[in-house]
């Protein structure tokens, strides 16, 4: 019984800190590069960690982190944040925290599919997969966001389908988004597993 109490602390404790990792990143320059449209992210890294670190379970919580910042930077922090909210705000808590919980949740998943047979490779493909379900949940679900604002983004590109607009609209932001997580993530994750005993 001890030793469950002080696994569950050991887990809330570094629960904990991913989470500070995300709200800090998520508010100083640490967490988003912004360019031209949508903003680049790294905020996935520690999600990313945290998913394969803690678990699935510790990766959804690390995800609704990520979507709870991103929320907040529609109150005025960004442009485009704020006009989605500015048209509806329900539906923009949901494209904004939904997609993250999703992230991190499969995150964790797939890197607890792979580890046994992938070993370090497992760290390395559930790192990409973070970046990429991010961009392609989010992307979707803007899709879906049925006002002119989006569907005039989705108009102006010329497509017809989700995945279509999430590569026309996203493109080399979401790749520079990937290959930064894929890297960090994974060399991080990969060091963390070691010295905790995860490997």
């Amino acid at each position: 019984m001890n030793n469950q109490h002080a696994a569950r602390t050991k887990f809330m404790v570094e629960l904990a800190l991913m989470v500070a990792i995300i709200f800090v990143m998520a508010f100083t320059p640490l967490g988003y590069f912004q360019t031209m449209g949508l903003s680049i992210t790294f905020l996935t890294v520690p999600v990313a960690v945290g998913a394969i670190i803690l678990g699935p379970k510790g990766g959804a919580i690390c995800g609704l982190a990520f979507g709870i910042t991103s929320f907040m930077q529609c109150f005025g922090m960004g442009a485009f944040g704020t006009m989605l909210f500015s048209i509806n705000p329900l539906g923009t808590a949901f494209v904004c925290i939904v997609p993250r919980l999703l992230e991190g949740l499969l995150c964790g998943l797939i890197f607890q599919a792979l580890k046994k047979s992938m070993k370090n490779g497992a760290y390395l493909v559930a790192s990409l997969s973070c970046p990429l379900l991010n961009t392609l949940f989010f992307m979707t679900s803007l899709v879906f966001y049925n006002t002119d604002y989006i569907q005039g983004f989705v108009s102006a590109l010329g497509v017809s389908n989700p995945f279509t607009f999430v590569v026309a609209f996203v493109g080399v932001q979401g790749l520079i988004e990937a290959v930064v997580c894929f890297v960090l993530a994974g060399a991080i994750s990969r060091t963390l597993g070691a010295a905790l005993h995860r490997a």
